[in-house]
């Protein structure tokens, strides 16, 4: 399971929607303060390559003393809100259940490009760095209180409700949006978002901006804009890990200035650029996600790997050029390399971290950066609505 293909990317929850230079800064050594938090890549739940993972601590809302922290949860700018599997957390650890008008236990399903999650949505408060949010609605995975699935859920793939199946404890959605699918599911009950679960069984619901899962970030006091993540070059052929550092906010504090990073403005409603790959392909619906192990894209001419056929295998490894452009503001020329994924695994069968790993896409339109993008490089991203130096969110920026 070492080398298996993981791509936290968006579903619903997104409503579209988990390598060489460009614009942007170097990421430096260190950061420090109080908006600072440690990651790494590294060994997780089932030794999978490249995720990016950090420790939350979750409390009894208002308490200060009952509290758990749950460590190797991924860190996915390509969804949005917290979600814990739900045999990690402490019995005493007392979140209560979200509800609808009625009292019904309100149910979240997460839709993603490689399976699902399943699992009531309750109430905690979160501490990040020396960050609080306080009463954010999270996702409890796997709750065997809530066992029978529904079939607009479980359609969507494998059922990745236990830290093996998911591969990492839990995943920290710090997405563009502040909610993980907005007046969409507001509006309307939406097949496959969120549900009531009384006894008589499972039906879709609407779920109003308060009830869904939220981006933590969005709800700290102060620091609350943005996240930046700063993750060190590392050589060619990979390293063992990677060590680096989450930062709140953007232009907030001394620490967390864009200096000189480009900002790329996204698509309001779906949280998408444009890529074009070799001046020739267009890849409309593109996205910048940590959640996601590899570069992730279609692309004729490469060969699938034996080793897990998502992964690309070219002869040779192959050096592109590519050019993102936002909806407005300046293109951005990035140059990456995509290497033979299991010449890179056979190599070195201790390796976690890879710059140049890629794969077939999940959409044909769709250009997935994944984690390789974010090594030698501060990557922000700007929560929709909120001000910063550079204007308004939603924009990612590196």
């Amino acid at each position: 399971m070492r080398n298996a293909a993981c791509l936290a990317a968006p579903g619903i929850f997104l409503l579209m929607a988990g390598c060489g230079g460009g614009g942007g800064q170097d990421a430096p050594a260190s950061f420090s303060g109080p908006n600072v938090q440690s990651v790494f890549v590294g060994p997780g739940p089932t030794n999978n390559v490249n995720l990016l993972f950090t420790t939350v601590t979750i409390c009894e809302p208002g308490s200060t003393s009952n509290c758990q922290s749950i460590d190797h949860v991924l860190i996915d700018t390509g969804s949005t809100g917290l979600r814990i599997i739900s045999s990690l957390l402490s019995p005493s650890l007392a979140l209560r259940q979200q509800t609808d008008a009625g009292g019904n236990p309100i149910v979240a399903c997460g839709r993603f490009a490689d399976g699902y999650t399943w699992g009531p949505v309750k109430i905690a408060d979160l501490r990040l760095a020396d960050e609080l949010a306080s009463s954010v609605p999270i996702q409890v995975v796997g709750d065997p209180a809530f066992s029978t699935v529904p079939a607009d859920c479980s359609n969507t793939g494998s059922a990745e409700n236990t830290a093996q199946a998911l591969g990492a404890n839990g995943l920290l959605g710090l997405s563009v949006f502040q909610h993980d699918c907005g007046a969409l599911c507001a509006n309307s009950a939406v097949a496959g978002a969120y549900y009531i679960c009384p006894s008589s069984g499972c039906q879709p619901t609407r779920a109003g901006l308060t009830q869904q899962l939220q981006n933590p970030v969005g709800m700290f006091p102060v620091d609350n804009n943005g996240v930046m993540i700063a993750l060190p070059p590392i050589p060619t052929d990979g390293a063992t890990t990677a060590s680096g550092f989450l930062v709140f906010g953007i232009g907030t504090q001394s620490n967390n200035g864009l200096g000189n990073a480009q900002v790329i403005p996204l698509n309001p409603d779906s949280g998408t650029f444009s890529t074009r790959l070799n001046s020739s392909i267009v890849y409309s619906n593109s996205f910048i996600d940590s959640g996601s192990n590899g570069l992730y894209f279609d692309f004729a001419g490469f060969a699938p790997c034996t080793s897990d056929p998502v992964f690309h295998c070219p002869a040779s490894t192959q050096s592109f050029s590519a050019t993102n452009q936002g909806i407005s503001g300046s293109p951005s020329i990035v140059n990456f390399q995509v290497a033979n994924a299991d010449a890179l695994f056979s190599a070195h069968p201790t390796f976690f971290a890879f710059n140049d790993l890629a794969g077939t896409g999940f959409s044909m339109n769709s250009f997935d950066w994944g984690l390789p993008f974010f090594y030698g490089r501060n990557v922000f991203t700007a929560i929709e609505g909120r001000n910063t130096p550079a204007g308004a969110g939603p924009f990612v920026a590196y």
